[in-house]
Order: C-alpha cells, then structure tokens, then sequence
C-alpha cells in the first residue's frame, strides 16, 4: 500500500492535548499488549443471550465462558482465546443490535473528553471494569464505538500475527473521519506505541505493528432510514471456511446479505436473528493477501 501522494492530507493524530508520552494506564499498560489506538475488543448487546449465543456459536463455531460482570454477559471463545463480549440486556430498553469495536486508550477520561471537543458525543462512562475501564461514544456522523482504558486480552496483543477480527468504519468522508480519530486515538501521532494511517485511493488504512487493523471508507449517507445504509462501524471475523458460515447462519434464522465465495479471500456479510451484521472472510487466504499487500 502506498500513501496518496497527489493530495496531501493531514496528520489525523495531530491534535491539541495529545497524551504525555510514556504515560500509564492505572489498571494495566497497552504498551507493548497493543498499539495505543487500535481495536482491542468487540462487543454485541443482544435481547436474548442464550439465542444469540446458539447462533453464533452455529456461525462462527465459537464456545462460551461466563463473564465476571454476571450471568447475562459471556465471552466468546474461538480455540481456548478470547475472541469477543455479548451482554443481555432488556428489549424494553430498545436498544439496537450491533457489533461495537473498542479502541485502546492510555486515559479514558482525557479520551472522553477529545470526543466531547471535536464533536462527538458519549453515551456511557467511563465506567470501571475488574480489568479496566470503559466508554461508550458516537463519532460527529453518528457511528458508535467504545474505548478501553486497561488490560489488553493475549489474542488481541500486537505482538500475534493478526487479531481475531478487523473492523471497517462507513462514513460520511472517511479523511475527515480520520481526523476526528486520529485526534482523539492518537493515530499517527510520531509515538512508537501509536498506529500509523496510510491513505488508499479513497480510503484510510491504520496499522497495527505494520499490518492493517481498520478501515475507512466513504459513501456512507448520514440521515439514510436504513441502519446498514447510515455511518457505521463494521466488525470482520476470519473463519475457516465462509461457505459453513453462510449455511449455518441460514440454517439458525439469520441472513445472508452478501456473499463473495469466489474471491481471495472468501468473504460474506451476515446478519443475525435480531439485526446484528457482521462480515466472516477466510483466515487462511487473508493471511496470504496481506503478505501480498
């Protein structure tokens, strides 16, 4: 990948109020577990634990371990490594069904705050985890994510080879959401323990110790009445074989809204019995692609 050399754009990690280098987090550093910035875990709210959990552990051949926050949160398990949180709450609360990234942070407080500055909003928090601290915020289009502020989980360190999902940002203008990111995860701010930003034609690619962690992408319509259609974060979770994914979301009551088997690598966008949407692409020929990259 090369940066775009015909328009210069600005450093998205360029902000005011940048963090001290070198600081600490209070409960467990991200220096060294994963680049400050970076996705460092996934959640899915969901009405219904037990359905959701049948579902996905069909799609994606995941097992379940209970959660220390109580009986209505889990954690997935993809060979003995956590891989994502589901948690249950109420469907009179109505709140949607969709995938959130988190973000690693060194100051979740400093951090809320930035979101609030440059146009975002905060939901939730931060609010204090047993390992951690937790927010929940919207960017200035309205895509939702989290941020954490504490122990990063071992399948999810920047020393493995890849993650155990990417995840991709539909915006509006995927340079200026860069800028709002950037700035308020310190992407590309010159610090060893940040991620670096390449620009792709006309979309935005932050790395992780070198290999791509996420993506933005434009075109997404702001006030569009179509979830999928509006400003969203998307998560992809590699799996070994696309084709069983596909025919056991189908067989559980969920959707295929696109599927690509003939493409290297694999890859189909799914959605789950209450709305949830996730893309599985082939981990073996991902693998290949990036080292082709």
């Amino acid at each position: 990948m090369h940066h775009d050399e015909e328009t210069p754009k600005p450093a998205p990690g360029a902000a005011r109020g940048a963090a001290t280098p070198g600081r600490h987090v209070r409960t467990g550093s991200v220096l060294g577990e994963s680049a400050v910035g970076a996705p460092c875990w996934v959640s899915l709210t969901v009405p219904d634990l037990a359905a959701a959990q049948r579902f996905y552990g069909a799609v994606m051949d995941w097992e379940f371990r209970p959660a220390r926050l109580g009986e209505q949160f889990s954690v997935a398990m993809a060979h003995g490594d956590p891989v994502a949180g589901l948690g249950a709450v109420s469907s009179s609360l109505q709140v949607a069904v969709a995938w959130t990234p988190y973000f690693a942070v060194l100051d979740a407080d400093e951090t809320v705050s930035r979101v609030r500055e440059r146009g975002g909003t905060v939901a939730v928090g931060p609010i204090p985890f047993p390992n951690g601290r937790a927010a929940l915020s919207s960017d200035r289009n309205g895509a939702g994510f989290g941020i954490w502020e504490g122990e990063i989980l071992t399948s999810w360190r920047s020393d493995l080879h890849s993650a155990p999902a990417s995840v991709r940002l539909h915006t509006v203008d995927a340079f200026d959401a860069a800028i709002f990111y950037g700035e308020v995860l310190d992407w590309a701010c010159g610090r060893p323990e940040c991620c670096e930003v390449e620009y792709q034609q006309e979309e935005v690619v932050l790395l992780r110790a070198g290999r791509p962690a996420a993506r933005l992408g434009s075109g997404a319509v702001e006030a569009d009445p179509d979830p999928a259609v509006r400003p969203h974060w998307q998560v992809h979770f590699a799996v070994r074989d696309v084709e069983a994914s596909v025919r056991a979301a189908r067989d559980q009551g969920g959707q295929v809204i696109e599927q690509h088997l003939d493409a290297r690598p694999a890859w189909a966008t799914l959605r789950d019995p209450d709305g949830g949407r996730f893309r599985v692409v082939a981990r073996e020929q991902e693998k290949q692609g990036q080292q082709g990259q």
